[in-house]
């Protein structure tokens, strides 16, 4: 059984709605798998988080387990009484079958049946869907609006905002399975799954792309063509630039969502010496540098 909602997102029972969301986006962004790999605990952490919040944040759901009449995961809960109900009550008093339990038992039943009967009889909200919807690395960045096609034939269109990573479900309200007598349809809650890149390394908001450059622009600088998700960008190395080196092009990460300010695409240089040809190694070996470099030094300290 799943622990109480509140406890796992850490909050009051009298929490307010922007408490509870921003409670499970912390929780969501500490332990979503994509940020913990290797972790089981994190993802355990993570599922147990996500299966909360889809119980507080419905307004219906949170009124329904504050009133027991469902449990953490969702499910209908069973009426008090019952066999349980009489085996724990007071010694003496557990399985008498005189007159007075045998009536009390009898408008039990009466009352059970009366209340099954109205609640088949009153309109009812629909069943939630779940659904997988898998995004492309770009779209995950940028934001997109995505098609999802439903086992039933239905198209859903799907918009995603930046900044989605893998694991993370967005609620269609009333995409989902139909009320029942008039009540509300329930909603589609998609799962997005995030496709890898094999140019760019996401960290948080920023990210990462290894650039090859030239012995001759890594030593005399130039603009060279940086391909970003938003398009290709010109961009001035510095001269003297050694492999390793980082440059930053702010603004150029996941885009920017909200109050929240896009991310930055990080540059680091791969110097790429390649077949060289006699020239260069004439050059070589008879070049004398004026400011000798060791960039070995300090290793033997290390070893």
């Amino acid at each position: 059984m799943a622990d109480d909602p509140y406890t796992v997102l850490g909050v009051a029972r009298d929490a307010t709605p922007d408490a509870i969301k921003q409670a499970y986006r912390k929780l969501a962004r500490q332990h979503h798998p994509d940020l913990n790999p290797g972790k089981p605990g994190a993802e355990a952490r993570f599922k147990a988080a996500s299966a909360a919040n889809e119980v507080l944040s419905d307004p219906e759901k949170r009124a329904r387990y504050d009133r027991g009449e469902i449990d953490a995961e969702g499910q209908e809960q069973a009426p008090p009484g019952g066999y349980r109900h009489h085996a724990e009550g007071a010694q003496g008093a557990r399985y008498d079958a005189g007159a007075a339990d045998s009536g009390m038992f009898d408008d039990l039943l009466h009352d059970m049946f009366r209340a099954r009967a109205r609640s088949e009889a009153a309109p009812r909200q629909g069943e939630d869907e779940h659904f997988r919807l898998d995004v492309g690395f770009r779209a995950a960045v940028l934001g997109a609006t995505e098609a999802l096609t439903l086992p039933d034939g239905r198209t859903l269109s799907v918009k995603i905002p930046p900044g989605v990573i893998s694991g993370q479900v967005l609620r269609l309200r009333g995409q989902g399975g139909p009320g029942w007598r008039g009540g509300p349809a329930g909603d589609a809650m998609i799962e997005l799954s995030i496709a890898a890149h094999p140019l760019y390394r996401r960290d948080g908001f920023d990210l990462h792309m290894d650039l090859p450059v030239t012995l001759r622009e890594a030593v005399l600088g130039g603009q060279v063509e940086v391909p970003t998700p938003g398009g290709a960008l010109r961009v001035t190395l510095p001269a003297g630039s050694d492999a390793g080196r980082v440059i930053r092009l702010r603004g150029k990460g996941v885009a920017g969502h909200g109050k929240r300010p896009a991310g930055d695409l990080l540059l680091t240089l791969r110097v790429v010496v390649g077949q060289p040809d006699a020239a260069l190694e004439a050059f070589l070996r008879d070049w004398q540098p004026e400011h000798p470099a060791e960039p070995r030094a300090g290793l033997e300290a290390l070893a």
